[in-house]
């Protein structure tokens, strides 16, 4: 699967769980980590944690797909879930606020604003 097809579908999957702020940023020519980064929101501890957990349920399932880190899930604050060249990000909305990673990462041009 191709990295901006993995992306749409963790941003569809993301979405159907009720997740805010759905955004993706293309860094593939700013670092070697990855192609793309996905930042979503969830309103609350228990949503950020369903959230990463459906997402990761849905992808392994589905298309076969693991990630290869995940940290912070049981804390329900922040995770993330690393899926090589995709990297989602999922936060709080005070952990989203302190660390502001679409500031950090866009350039204008290469963050989008997910929409179904």
């Amino acid at each position: 699967m191709e990295s901006k097809e993995k992306t749409n579908l963790i941003c569809k999957i993301l979405s159907a769980g009720k997740a805010v702020g759905i955004v993706y940023i293309a860094v593939e020519d700013k670092t070697s980590l990855c192609d793309y980064f996905v930042i979503a929101g969830g309103r609350s501890k228990t949503q950020v944690k369903s959230l990463a957990e459906n997402l990761e349920e849905k992808l392994k399932k589905e298309h076969n797909l693991i990630p290869q880190r995940r940290e912070g899930v049981q804390g329900g604050r922040w995770a993330v879930l690393d899926y090589a060249d995709v990297i989602v990000h999922i936060f709080g909305d005070e952990e989203r606020d302190f660390y502001r990673l679409e500031r950090i990462w866009e350039d204008g041009a290469n963050l989008t604003r997910y929409e179904d």
